[in-house]
Parts: C-alpha cells; structure tokens; sequence
C-alpha cells in the first residue's frame, strides 16, 4: 500500500504540539477571565465625620489574578467622590488601609484575589459542608479599615510596589520548584520581568503570557518526555550542565522535578509538599495520588473490592469515602486530574498551582 499521503511522524507530533498549545492556552485564558464578586463595606466606627453614611458600600467583579492593592485607587476614587467628607478625608493615609474579612480574618496584601475568595470558601465549609455552586457566586463581604493596620501579620505594605516584589519573588520560588534552577526567570530582560507584572496591572493576557510562557510548561508530551536520570541529592537539586532532552520536551508539563503546589485547608496551616509529575512506577502522579498521600484522613484509599460470587463475577471496588473536595481557580477539581496538566493550565499568575481543601461532613 502506498503511503504517499502519510502523514510523517514529524507532522504528527508537530500536529499534537499545536493541539497542546491551543488546549493549555484555553484553560490559561479561562482563568486569567474569571471573576470573583467582592462586597466592601468601610468600617463604621473609621468613617471620617460627615461622610454619607448610606453609601460606604463599594461592589466589584473583582479579577481572579489580581491583588488587592491593585484595587485599592479604584476603591478610593468611589469613597472620595461618594463618601468621604473631602476636608475629612484630607488626613486619611493608603498606607493605613488594611482589609479583612467578614468573619474577622485578616486579608494578605501578596495573595490574589482569586486564592482570598477561594481560601473564604473553605473557610465557610465549616458551617456549611457543601462543595460551592458552580452556577452562582456569593459576594465575599470584606471590611475596610482605614487606620491602625496590623502589620506584623501582614508581612508588607499596601503599597503596590512592594505587592510587585512579592509577587515577583512567589515567581522566582516557583521557577526553582518546578525546574531546580531560577535560570529561566531570572535570565528574563529586566522588560519583561516587569512586563509580567504590568500585565496584571493591565488585565493583559496576551502581554502577560507572552512572557510567562518562558517559564511555565505547555500541557503536552508523555510520562516518558520526563529525564530517566534521577538528579543527585534532593529533588530540589541543580541539575548538571549536559542535558539530552529536546526543548519540546524540556517544555512539556512531564519534563517539570515538581509541580509548585500549596494546599490551603479550612482555618489551617498552608502544606508545602513536593510534587513531582510522574510517579516512581512511571504512571502520571493525579490529584487523588498526591493529596491522599498527605491528607489521607480527608481522602482515604479506594477500599479493595469484595469477594466474588455467583451473582457478581466480577466485583467493582466501591469509590471512595472522601470527606472533602478540592478548589483549584474556583473549580470543583476530580482527583483523576494530572498534576503535570494541572501544572502547566491552572496555576496562579505567580506561578504556584494553589489546592484549597474544603470540607463536606
């Protein structure tokens, strides 16, 4: 048979790139265009005298991938205009501006919107164990304070310029985790360092992931793409100089040492595990794998099936007890999701794939 109009393998594998490419680049955009509803109301007891008190309520679709500082001046422009007595208001400082939730938990300036109201979701799964409805979000009520911030529990400033080296390290540690080297950030042109920040800024896309791609890997490839050859000491460690992989498969989300990856749960600690994409038996590590390994109390192991019989030949094993669900960028996650996928579709802006872990008794 002739197979003049076969197809080479070149083109085949050129042909799936592209599908990998458009795929990995539809779910980055999905998150990059989700929003979540913000209720602000300023704190009644630091409203400057003479302000209308009727109208201290500010609502925002605010974008996932943002940060708080960032909506800062828009927040500010609604109070002065609004508000705010105008000769009160003279004596108000942004760097006294500090949020929290409704609840009372304190808002960290350096997490994205997205992880806040993901982490609040959580956090309310304790009164309410049910998985969040993918059809209707509820505002999350933030209160503002406009004195007195505590800035021990802060960490840094409201200022957007140290919210951009906050966000600009979370980068770098990231680069590190997933690679085992800061090579591909910090050998970044000093422009496009700043351009992934001014892409947050401006809600870019396009400009943002025309750099980030540098550094993130695309949803392609197989188990095998990943290096045979262990790296010496941790899985952290700097790899040698020599490398026998092609950039595609440098590039893949297989080829990654670990996935970066934080689990937030219910008024808890945040978990820093390594996560590598591919397991020691060469099957790709999911969701279930990973965080059964770490919260098995909250994700038990499939129990084995039950025993044969006349009527039932071949029993199925019964799906798991699970006690809780997961969260990734607002989205009830399966655990059969690949964290190699996960890794290189749905992480954060800076880089950190973030797992919120809620709870359903």
């Amino acid at each position: 048979m002739s197979n003049y109009n076969r197809p080479s393998q070149s083109t085949l594998r050129a042909e799936k790139d592209r599908n990998a490419d458009y795929n990995t680049s539809l779910f980055r955009r999905m998150s990059w265009e989700g929003t979540v509803p913000l209720e602000i109301r300023v704190d009644p007891k630091e409203l400057p005298a003479n302000s209308d008190r009727g109208l201290e309520c500010y609502f925002i679709q605010a974008p996932r991938i943002s940060y708080l500082p960032l909506l800062v001046p828009e927040i500010k422009r609604f109070l002065m205009d609004v508000v705010f007595d105008e000769t009160a208001a003279k004596s108000l400082k942004d760097e006294d501006w500090w949020f929290e939730s409704e609840e009372g938990t304190l808002l960290k300036w350096h997490w994205s919107i997205g992880l806040l109201y993901d982490n609040h979701t959580i956090s309310t799964s304790l009164r309410s164990p049910n998985p969040p409805s993918t059809s209707m979000s509820v505002p999350m009520r933030l209160i503002l304070h406009l004195a007195a911030p505590p800035n021990d529990k802060l960490f840094l400033s409201s200022t957007i310029e140290a919210c951009k080296q906050a966000f600009m390290n979370q980068l770098k540690e990231a680069d590190f985790v997933r690679w085992g080297n800061t090579r591909r950030m910090v050998g970044l042109r000093k422009v496009d360092q700043d351009g992934l920040w001014e892409g947050i800024k401006d809600h870019n896309f396009d400009d943002f992931w025309r750099v980030a791609s540098k550094l993130t890997p695309i949803a392609s490839g197989t188990p095998s793409s990943r290096p045979t050859s262990p790296p010496p000491g941790s899985a952290l460690s700097r790899p040698g100089t020599s490398d026998p992989t092609t950039q595609s498969d440098r590039d893949s989300a297989y080829s990654m040492r670990n996935v970066p990856i934080r689990m937030y749960l219910p008024d808890g600690p945040v978990l820093q595990e390594l996560a590598p994409p591919i397991l020691e038996d060469g099957m790709p590590n999911t969701l279930r794998d990973f965080i059964s390994k770490h919260l098995q109390l909250l994700f038990p192991d499939r129990p084995p099936p039950p025993p044969p019989s006349r009527l039932n030949p071949n029993p199925q094993a019964p799906p798991p007890l699970e006690h809780a669900y997961i969260l990734i960028q607002g989205v009830v996650c399966p655990p059969e999701a690949e964290l190699g996928w996960l890794g290189a579709c749905l992480v954060g802006a800076d880089g950190w794939l973030n797992i919120c872990v809620g709870i359903t008794r």
